[in-house]
């Protein structure tokens, strides 16, 4: 439930392992869930969306942060 003044609200789940594919191997990695509700009244899923994909960029690549 997003109560006023909240726009959004963004869920992270625990840390857990899987195995991915990298460089045509499997490897097992960390990976942790985001899920982004909105209240599409203030906020347009599509910028929701756009918000995710930078949030995931700046958790793989810290350092995109300080430029």
């Amino acid at each position: 439930i997003i109560n006023p003044p909240q726009g959004a609200i963004l869920a992270l789940g625990a840390a857990e392992k899987r195995a991915v594919v990298e460089n045509d191997e499997i490897v097992v990695r960390e990976m942790v869930t985001a899920t982004l509700s909105c209240d599409h009244r203030v906020i347009d899923g599509a910028l929701g969306a756009q918000f995710l994909s930078a949030f995931k960029q700046f958790v793989e690549n810290p350092a995109l942060i300080l430029v």
